[in-house]
């Protein structure tokens, strides 16, 4: 597993991702709004032991995910989400790939990482363009 540095948001995000939340409750969110808040709830999942593993055996809407993480202009994300898309079919434990598909999927998690580099730069970005 590669190391990376763990996503710090700014506070204007966290203070905008916290508003949203409590919202949400008594309106219907925007898509923007609704594509902010899959990123930022994605992100821990990403980042965690499992990675891609965990995120396509979680009870995530994986679909809406990936399009959200389109829509905020991280497409470079959605390469190797698309990719590693057949650990749906896996067994749950990651500890059960045979050795290449451990190696093809740390292959893919590493340019996930550097793609996850720029995310909070474009989340800024797509704050201030389209919620701004």
């Amino acid at each position: 597993m590669f190391s990376h540095e763990r996503i710090e948001w700014p506070d204007e995000v966290e203070v905008l991702i916290d508003r949203l939340e409590s919202e949400s409750a008594s309106r219907e969110l925007s898509r923007a709004e609704k594509a902010l808040m899959d990123v930022y709830e994605t992100v821990p999942v990403l980042e965690s032991e499992d990675s891609l593993h965990g995120f396509w055996q979680g009870g995530l809407n994986q679909q809406r995910v990936i399009n959200s993480f389109e829509l905020i202009g991280a497409t470079a994300l959605v390469d190797p989400l698309n990719a590693s898309r057949w650990c749906e079919t896996r067994p749950d434990d990651r500890h059960e790939y045979s050795e290449t598909e451990e190696e093809y999927l740390a292959t893919i998690e590493e340019e996930l990482f550097e793609a996850m580099d720029e995310l909070v730069d474009l989340v800024v970005t797509f704050i201030e363009e389209e919620m701004g």
